[in-house]
């Protein structure tokens, strides 16, 4: 059971990275959010990229929570939930 939870984390981790990746790409293609994938990105992501909005200063135009939530859930928590399982 344990191995179960630790690669569902893995793949968890790795399909919200993805996610984080696809928004910040998708914000320079398409920044009005003309497109249908736009707003599942939004809903997916938000909830990790608002906090972290909320704790990292103001840079201007330039948003630093994708880069600290991947940071984050990479060399963080994925380090430390597979150590627990």
């Amino acid at each position: 059971m344990s191995a179960f939870a630790a690669d569902f984390i893995d793949i968890l981790i790795w399909v919200l990275t993805l996610a984080i990746f696809g928004r910040v790409l998708l914000s320079w293609i398409s920044p009005r959010g003309n497109d249908p994938v736009t707003p599942l990105l939004y809903q997916v992501t938000e909830p990790i990229l608002a906090p972290l909005r909320r704790l990292l200063p103001q840079m201007g135009m330039l948003d630093l929570a994708p880069m600290v939530a991947i940071l984050v859930l990479n060399y963080l928590i994925r380090p430390l939930v597979l150590q627990l399982f």
